[in-house]
């Protein structure tokens, strides 16, 4: 027998301007974390957005980092959404599962945020050998915890990129 649990839907930003200062900078700074969507991203955001909200039942809670580009991301949602430190640029995944309350948490979460933490949270989830995936600019992974003949598991449900939709 088989028991649903939770959904995560992991969502990395669109594509962002680079970073000012690229010699200088580095990830969660003033400057990083200012970074806009180019226009390009504008557009990745909107397309990802527009499939996942008819996804989506209605509830479901969203999650961004405090990043701009992420702000941006989860605006085109048109949904509530809450900001968190546990999702910022170079995030420990131990934060992020926390955060969503993994695998107990109740309905569907979605979490808009960076690599390489989204990529190191489905390695981890999906048992991996290596301890990080790469995740495209714009693309989503969701994954869902269930429960079959009395052990745990994660199965991926889909993987978007905005180039599919």
């Amino acid at each position: 027998m088989t028991v649903r649990g939770m959904d995560l839907i992991l969502w990395r930003h669109a594509e962002a301007q680079d970073h000012p200062d690229p010699a200088e900078g580095v990830p969660g700074d003033r400057e990083d974390l200012a970074r806009r969507l180019t226009p390009r991203g504008e557009k990745q955001a909107a397309r990802v957005a527009a499939w996942l909200d008819r996804q989506l039942p209605e509830g479901a809670r969203v999650w961004s980092s405090p990043a701009v580009r992420c702000e941006q991301t989860v605006m085109a949602l048109g949904r509530r959404y809450k900001i968190s430190e546990a999702i910022a640029p170079e995030a420990p995944v131990d934060a992020l599962l926390e955060l969503v309350q993994w695998p107990a948490g109740k309905g569907p979460v979605v979490v808009v945020g960076h690599q390489p933490t989204l990529g190191q949270v489905i390695a981890r989830l999906m048992g991996f050998t290596e301890d990080d995936c790469s995740v495209k600019k714009g693309a989503l992974w969701w994954l869902r915890h269930r429960e079959r003949n009395g052990s745990n598991e994660t199965v991926v449900v889909t993987v978007q990129t905005p180039e599919m939709l």
